[in-house]
């Protein structure tokens, strides 16, 4: 009873808090589908596509495709590189769109542990922007830190879990540090062995602006390793 009320107050938090922000903002939406593939006992491929949108749907915020391996080189230490191409559509002061392409090579170190039964992970990122109409490019330091809440009890089947996540990004290579911070707050809902929906809201802050999202996501884990049944 008490994992059922704790999961009700979690979702309608995360609604009431969409609410209110978006009496503030248009409705901005955020999809994504994610795959994770290990492919040895060490390795994990991960890609995924992300569509975000100024007005539900319709109006087209943002559009990537990204791909990286990890090795695990210790427990629970994983070193990766990855590649990211994004369409990146913005408004301009006269209210026109202006469309930029960008090309992300990126590394990366993840650090997993738990506290409790909640599973806690760290990411360390050092991305190489390539933004074409103007040519820029810009080197950019992201830190994230991601927690997973179980809400079932210890042995029982998992239905729900939470989501918590905060990411801080910092410029490396232009006057303004500061990039931005974005807060993920959200329920997973398992739909298979291998599956899940996640539901959050999103609220990302930059220099003098703020975005709220409302996020759909599904992902897949898969076991593509060609020894894993000897």
């Amino acid at each position: 009873m008490k994992i059922k009320l704790s999961l009700i107050t979690f979702f309608l938090l995360v609604i009431s808090q969409f609410t209110y922000a978006q009496s503030r903002d248009t409705y901005n939406m955020w999809f994504q589908y994610l795959m994770s593939a290990k492919l040895t006992d060490k390795s994990t491929l991960t890609a995924l596509s992300q569509y975000r949108s100024f007005d539900l749907a319709y109006d087209t915020r943002l559009f990537l495709v990204s791909t990286y391996v990890d090795y695990e080189v210790a427990h629970e230490v994983r070193p990766a590189l990855g590649m990211m191409f994004l369409i990146l559509d913005s408004y301009k002061s006269d209210n026109s769109k202006k469309e930029r392409y960008e090309k992300r090579p990126f590394q990366q170190v993840s650090l997993g542990g738990n506290i409790g039964r909640t599973t806690i992970s760290h990411r360390f990122r050092v991305e190489e922007r390539f933004i074409s109409n103007p040519d820029e490019f810009i080197v950019r330091l992201r830190y994230l830190i991601s927690l997973r809440i179980p809400f079932n009890r210890a042995g029982e089947k998992e239905k729900f879990y939470g989501i918590l996540k905060n990411e801080i990004r910092m410029n490396a290579s232009k006057e303004e540090t500061f990039d931005s911070n974005r807060i993920t707050a959200g329920i997973g809902i398992k739909t298979g062995k291998n599956s899940a929906i996640e539901v959050a809201f999103i609220n990302q802050l930059e220099t003098g602006s703020t975005s709220n999202y409302a996020y759909i996501g599904y992902r897949n884990n898969f076991d593509w390793r060609k020894n894993k049944n000897k």
